[in-house]
C-alpha cells in the first residue's frame, strides 16, 4: 500500500475539490521539502543550487470591465525555499482568479508573487506573457547524446542507484533520455518527463545509467524529488566534479514542472518547451 508523508494528508491532490472562482490565496498548499531530503541524506547546507520552472497555460482574470484576459505564466521556485507547493492546489489557486477583476497584469503578477512567495517561504519569480506576445520555443529534443536506442535488458522498475558505475575516462558530456516516468506521491497517476545529465568526471557507464532512469517507472514520488534523488544517487556513486540533471515533465491540469539542481552556479536554465510539452 502506497505511504503517504503526513504533511500530505489535508493536500487537495487525489479528493474532489469544489470549482472556485474568486480570489482565494488560502487554497494554497504548501509541503516541507525537508522530509524528502532527509529520505536521501540531505540533512544540513543542501549539495547543489538550483530552481523549479513552473508553466501555466490555464491563467485567466478579469479587467475592471469585466472582460476576461488570459496569459499564459512562468513561475520560478528557488531549490532552497523552504517548502514547494502541491499542484493541484496551485491550479485550484489560479482558478479563483477567473471571476476576480484586476486593474491591470502587473497587479496580476504582484498578487501571485506575493502569494506564492509567503506559500514556499521565498521570493517566488512570476512572469505572465500575454497570448499576442508569446512564442512557442519549441525543441525537438534536448541537447547532448540520447541514451534512449541503446539495446538493453530492463527487468526493474523501482529505483535502483547500484546500476551507477563509471569508467576510467574522465570527459564531460550531456546525455539525455526521455523515458523518465514515475508516479504520482498521492495519486499513483503517472508523470512523463524528459532529463538531461550534464557532468565532468569519470565517464557514466551510458547503459547502466540508462537502466537507472528506467528504474523510476513504478517509483511514486514528485517532480522534484526525482530530481533531487537522481542527482544525489549520482553524485554519491559516480562522484562527478560537475553535475547538473534538469528534467522536464509533460504538462497536468495546465501547468508543466521542470526542476534543475547543480553542484555549480548556474544563473538560469533556458525555459525552452519540449516536444511534448
Amino acid at each position: 500500500m502506497k505511504q503517504i508523508h503526513a504533511e500530505l494528508t489535508n493536500a487537495p491532490l487525489g479528493k474532489s475539490s469544489g470549482y472556485i472562482s474568486t480570489y482565494q490565496p488560502d487554497l494554497l498548499f504548501p509541503i516541507p521539502r525537508q522530509s524528502k531530503r532527509e529520505e536521501i541524506g540531505i540533512t544540513g547546507a543542501l549539495p547543489f543550487q538550483g530552481q523549479d520552472i513552473w508553466n501555466a497555460f490555464e491563467v485567466s482574470w478579469l479587467n475592471q470591465k469585466g472582460k476576461p484576459a488570459v496569459a499564459a505564466a512562468e513561475f520560478i521556485f528557488p531549490c532552497d525555499s523552504p517548502r514547494l507547493v502541491e499542484s493541484k492546489s496551485f491550479k485550484l489557486y489560479l482558478n479563483s482568479l477567473n471571476n476576480t477583476s484586476f486593474e491591470s497584469i502587473a497587479m496580476v503578477e504582484k498578487t501571485l508573487g506575493k502569494d506564492l512567495s509567503s506559500a514556499a517561504g521565498a521570493s517566488v519569480g512570476v512572469r505572465l506573457i500575454p497570448l499576442a506576445l508569446a512564442s512557442d520555443q519549441i525543441a525537438r529534443q534536448f541537447s547532448g547524446t540520447c541514451l534512449d536506442e541503446m539495446d538493453i535488458e530492463c527487468d526493474t522498475y523501482h529505483t535502483r542507484p547500484e546500476y551507477l558505475d563509471t569508467e576510467n575516462d574522465i570527459v564531460t558530456e550531456t546525455l539525455y533520455s526521455d523515458l523518465l516516468k514515475s508516479n504520482c506521491l498521492v495519486t499513483g497517476q503517472p508523470d512523463w518527463g524528459s532529463v538531461q545529465i550534464t557532468y565532468t568526471g569519470k565517464k557514466i557507464n551510458h547503459a547502466g545509467l540508462l537502466r537507472y532512469i528506467v528504474s523510476f517507472r513504478n517509483h511514486d514520488e514528485f517532480h522534484e524529488q526525482c530530481v533531487e534523488r537522481i542527482f544525489m544517487d549520482i553524485l554519491r556513486r559516480c562522484q562527478p566534479d560537475r553535475l547538473l540533471v534538469y528534467a522536464r515533465y509533460t504538462r497536468r491540469g495546465g501547468l508543466d514542472i521542470n526542476p534543475y539542481r547543480a553542484n555549480y552556479f548556474i544563473p538560469a536554465m533556458e525555459n525552452l518547451r519540449l516536444v511534448r510539452q
